[in-house]
């Protein structure tokens, strides 16, 4: 049975069908264990796509320090959709519309503009190819060709690499993204050996020159309903090699994201909805939970 004494705050909830657990570290000095994120993982009322974990705000993180479990029990860098499912849950405790937190990756800006809608600004994109990180040297990270690719088709043989503080691979094909089975393939170019953190794998199709569709298998998590980094990763992707403007919208399974990659500071944001589905209480060590 769970020790009630040591358990904490949870929030279930979404970010266009992205799964999230919102943990209230506030007041600890503990962390959200790897055996806790898997257990919480293993129920299907809990299973997620990202552990938020919020701790106590610092000097250099004013309304939190933020540390994102993968449902493998691997820590993230960046989730977008999972920062608008925490300005979502502060903002229910506070009259606040601006907020700034720190993950391992800097600073996270986020922005509440509507009871519905909460803007993320995921900071500038990265395109060097020791800080992606790639394993080998890549002149021209726009289109990089994948060593020993698993699939013939190819459209899977070549992508761009970015970072938005976790790499991702954007490969863009000519078709449908749901035509192709990412799932065949997609475990695999997660842990090619060219990607020695790992990456997002994601299929774009730019439908015009302002809009794409997108599906990706994320690092640690698998299929997801919704990225918000890999919608950012593609978006800047399909700009940079003259496929679309700097304003795109992005179709994922789940919803549209809408992405601006502003030309004065360099700068991606990405604006859409979060959605609250219940509260329980979780014991950040063990991940035993009780709704409430």
């Amino acid at each position: 049975m769970a020790d009630s004494t040591n358990m904490v705050r949870m929030e279930r909830m979404n970010g266009l069908g992205n799964k999230i657990l919102v943990i209230d570290m506030r007041g600890r000095t503990d962390r959200v264990t790897p055996e806790a994120a898997i257990r919480l993982d293993a129920h299907p009322d809990t299973e997620f796509d990202q552990i938020m974990a919020l701790y106590d705000p610092r000097e250099d993180a004013p309304d939190g320090w933020i540390d994102i479990l993968n449902s493998d029990g691997s820590m993230a860098q960046a989730c977008g959709n999972g920062t608008r499912c925490v300005v979502d849950y502060l903002t229910r405790e506070t009259d606040k519309d601006r907020f700034a937190f720190r993950t391992i990756a800097g600073a996270l800006f986020a922005e509440r503009l509507s009871d519905r809608l909460i803007s993320v600004n995921m900071g500038a994109p990265i395109f060097d190819w020791e800080k992606i990180p790639l394993a080998g040297p890549a002149a021209d990270t726009t289109h990089v060709a994948l060593p020993e690719p698993h699939e013939a088709d190819p459209a899977l043989q070549r992508f761009s690499a970015a970072s938005m503080g976790n790499p991702h691979a954007v490969f863009f094909v000519p078709r449908a993204v749901d035509s192709y089975d990412i799932l065949a393939f997609g475990p695999r170019y997660e842990r090619h050996p060219l990607f020695p953190e790992r990456a997002n794998i994601s299929l774009a199709q730019v439908t015009s020159p302002s809009s794409l569709s997108l599906k990706t298998f994320e690092r640690g998590a698998g299929l997801t309903l919704a990225c918000g980094s890999a919608a950012c990763a593609a978006a800047v992707s399909a700009a940079r090699t003259g496929r679309t403007g700097r304003k795109v919208t992005v179709y994922l399974p789940a919803g549209a994201l809408e992405i601006d990659w502003r030309e004065d500071d360099d700068h991606v944001i990405m604006t859409g909805p979060a959605e609250h589905e219940w509260s329980g209480r979780v014991d950040p060590k063990t991940g035993e939970w009780c709704q409430t």
